[in-house]
């Protein structure tokens, strides 16, 4: 049975430019951290806990916590732009 069949590459994409690969963090102290939670169980305790050791161990100035409200839809263009805006490094997670 003849068909198409469409294949996705998994693979990150690389960096294209130095600019992009300058922006690699040297440390942590007075940075602001961003998370994007998934709105699995559980996820906002590992945040809080999280930020809690990356404030008190490493010296981040201040954690910015955005909960998705559906876990299968992807962050807004807005919230992306934000969290790019607004912080030195984001972490995405999932809980359970």
């Amino acid at each position: 049975m003849p068909g198409t069949v469409l294949l996705h590459d998994p693979r990150p994409v690389q960096v294209e430019s130095i600019a992009q690969a300058a922006r690699a963090l040297t440390g942590l102290a007075g940075k602001v951290v961003g998370f994007i939670d998934n709105s699995k169980p559980n996820f906002n305790h590992l945040v809080d806990d999280l930020a809690e050791i990356l404030k008190t161990r490493y010296g981040v100035k201040s954690v910015v916590k955005h909960q998705k409200s559906v876990t299968t839809i992807p962050a807004s263009d807005e919230v992306i732009a934000a969290l790019v805006r607004d912080c030195d490094l984001v972490i995405t997670g999932s809980g359970d």
